[in-house]
């Protein structure tokens, strides 16, 4: 039997992941991520898929964050009609993306169009809410390892990855007449002292690695981080203002949530509102009681006083309306809204009413790809473009590293360190060039490992005859 993949995306980009795996026939695609960013990234989604979705089998998914799993809405209406498996958090938070998605799709082809900025006469969405509701029949759970036969030669076990809720390491083992090869996906790892979820679970044995390498140029410090928020947050205060801080619906805002809370409790930030602007997050943030043995809060979310995500501070926002009342906040508050690289969502409407505002904050707490609004209100541009409209930024702009759910490059080569025996190859998969092509000289220089940053649509033979 051969063994063979084909890089369909997370080549030389943090987005798009989607690895096409055909192990004697049989294809598998681990993954199936929207692209985010640069223009030229996505364009591609609107590319016809680079097979025919039809031929493949199954999908197999890390996690629910929408470059790992956007592009199932498209990949069935193309055709696709396999499983596609995944753990049971990950299974639930899909739907909540998916649906927000396609809303999202939908409103942003209505505002092209009424304003009339789209090159296209009559402006559609990549894909509906309609559409994402077709991917739920297809979706199956599993647990965490749980060892499950995708067919005669080729079985499944999921490990704990961190990251976010149900995010997963994949572990496929595929038995030839001759020898066993083990592939592991390490899907987006997360860090070993996270607030919330467990570390990444280490991996012995593994003839051929996918490594995630967001940060793989840089380390986070992640010991002060409170500390760091803080200060921001008091100092945005004593200016009579508001922090702003653009997050991820899943996983960032309740890690935010979480230190926002101890914050408080301690006396570090004043005892003000904080506002949870996405009904997305609203609903995400309800699963981590429905899912205890995912992550280790446990008992916190039993008592109010110490649940982090209840508490008399905390409001959540659902309705437009509500959130839309926040503009006439001056000062003395928190906003917390998705997306967490500004590229839509209600976070728009709220940087469109605060940047222009010297007094208030906009902390982001999460990485900004190449090409995306919070990357270049980051780097430092005077002008943001937001609904068409240049808007002067004028608030202060701050990030905190060590907020990122990413594991940094220490923890990753920590990671590797694991591995008991070399891999034959370990791809550097979901970073900017730089960052994989840096993870991928310190694990040849300190491990001796063949590391191999792929290309886009690059392909490699990795097992003949087994």
């Amino acid at each position: 039997m051969d063994v063979k993949v084909k890089f369909l995306g997370g080549a030389g980009t943090v987005t798009g992941s989607r690895f096409l795996l055909e192990a004697g026939g049989f294809k598998v695609l681990v993954d199936c991520g929207l692209f985010q960013g640069l223009k030229d990234y996505r364009l591609r989604n609107w590319d016809s898929f680079p097979t025919d979705p039809a031929e493949v089998d199954m999908v197999l998914l890390t996690h629910a964050h929408i470059d790992h799993s956007g592009y199932l809405p498209k990949f069935v209406k193309e055709g696709f009609k396999g499983q596609i498996i995944c753990t049971e958090p990950t299974l639930e938070l899909v739907k909540i993306l998916l649906l927000d998605a396609g809303k999202l799709q939908e409103e942003e082809a209505k505002f092209a169009a009424k304003k009339g900025y789209s090159k296209h006469t009559k402006p559609l969405p990549l894909f509906s809410q309609e559409d994402a509701e077709k991917v739920f029949p297809l979706l199956q759970a599993i647990s965490f390892e749980e060892e499950v036969k995708l067919n005669d030669y080729i079985s499944l076990l999921a490990y704990n990855a961190g990251h976010i809720l149900g995010a997963s390491i994949l572990k496929l083992k595929i038995k030839g007449e001759h020898q066993e090869k083990k592939l592991i996906f390490s899907g987006d790892l997360g860090r070993y002292h996270d607030p919330i979820l467990n570390p990444p679970a280490n991996i012995p044995f593994g003839d051929v690695v996918f490594v995630e390498s967001t940060y793989g140029d840089r380390t986070n410090e992640s010991e002060n981080l409170d500390k760091e928020l803080a200060k921001l947050i008091r100092t945005t205060y004593q200016n009579g203002g508001v922090s702003l801080i653009p997050s991820f619906a899943v996983g960032r805002t309740q890690m935010i949530l979480f230190y926002l809370h101890r914050l408080q409790e301690k006396g570090l930030i004043p005892d003000i509102p904080i506002y949870v602007d996405s009904p997305m997050a609203i609903d995400v943030t309800g699963l981590y009681k429905n899912f205890p043995h995912y992550h280790h809060l446990g008992p916190s979310l039993e008592d109010q006083e110490s649940n982090p995500f209840l508490h008399k501070n905390l409001h959540y926002y659902r309705d437009q309306e509500a959130s839309m009342s926040l503009n006439h906040i001056r000062g003395d508050a928190i906003i917390i809204s998705a997306s967490g690289m500004a590229t839509g969502g209600r976070i728009l409407h709220h940087l469109y009413h605060r940047l222009p505002n010297e007094n208030d904050s906009v902390i982001f707490v999460g990485y900004q790809p190449e090409g995306t609004r919070g990357r270049k209100i980051l780097d430092g541009e005077k002008v943001c473009r937001i609904y068409g409209i240049d808007v002067p930024v004028k608030a202060g702009i701050h990030f905190i590293d060590g907020l990122s759910a990413h594991a940094d490059q220490t923890e990753l080569v920590r990671w590797c360190e694991n591995f008991i025996s070399k891999p034959k190859f370990t791809f550097l998969v979901h970073g900017e060039k730089q960052a994989s092509e840096k993870l991928a000289g310190i694990l040849k220089d300190k491990l001796g490992w063949n590391a191999i940053c792929p290309h886009y649509l690059e392909s490699f033979e990795l097992f003949t005859g087994i």
